[in-house]
């Protein structure tokens, strides 16, 4: 637990420029934070403590206006850049290396007690309020542009925008997150 709570630290201090010390990020990054206590959460649902893994989830969306779901899987080194409003269903899994910024709704489609949220690949961006619903995958190093909503399975390194979503090829520039200004 501790290795994955100094890679968060990493991450974040890796992917925000505005980051200034490894002490301003562990007392002053909501995204973080939020990532620590999901995965204390996770800990209390896979062991079948349902009723305090909630709970515990309930506090971490009042202090830092992140909601995920205990039974949401998330992956090592994500980092949730400006996250308020960031919501992530329980049958949701979440690669390594994902950057997510304020707003992304990663949602369901159904209120059948099926997979109903979205699995997301390694190495993904998904850019403000971009909201992917449903049992579908995002591959591996994709894009999904601030605003889209997406419905459908999205191809590794494919670039999504808009709503309806338009499946781009990947952006020849240096830094894939200039599509994001």
């Amino acid at each position: 637990m501790f290795n994955r709570i100094q890679e968060d630290i990493d991450a974040a201090i890796t992917r925000d420029p505005a980051a200034r010390s490894k002490w301003e990020i562990v007392l002053a990054y909501p995204g973080v934070q939020a990532l620590w206590r999901h995965r204390i959460a996770n800990w209390l649902w896979q062991h079948n403590f349902y009723l305090l893994a909630r709970m515990y989830a309930n506090r971490n969306r009042r202090l830092t206006g992140i909601e995920i779901h205990p039974g949401a899987q998330i992956g090592r080194r994500c980092f949730i850049d400006h996250g308020m409003g960031v919501v992530i269903g329980e049958t949701a899994v979440i690669g390594d290396d994902v950057m997510m910024y304020h707003g992304v709704t990663l949602g369901g489609r159904s209120l059948a007690k099926i997979k109903r949220h979205p699995t997301i690949g390694n190495g993904v961006v998904l850019g403000a309020g971009a909201t992917v619903l449903g049992n579908i995958s995002i591959g591996d190093k994709a894009l999904i542009g601030a605003n889209a909503i997406v419905t459908k399975n999205v191809a590794p390194g494919a670039v999504v925008m808009g709503a309806p979503e338009r499946h781009l090829s990947k952006p020849d520039v240096a830094d894939p997150e200039l599509w994001f200004i």
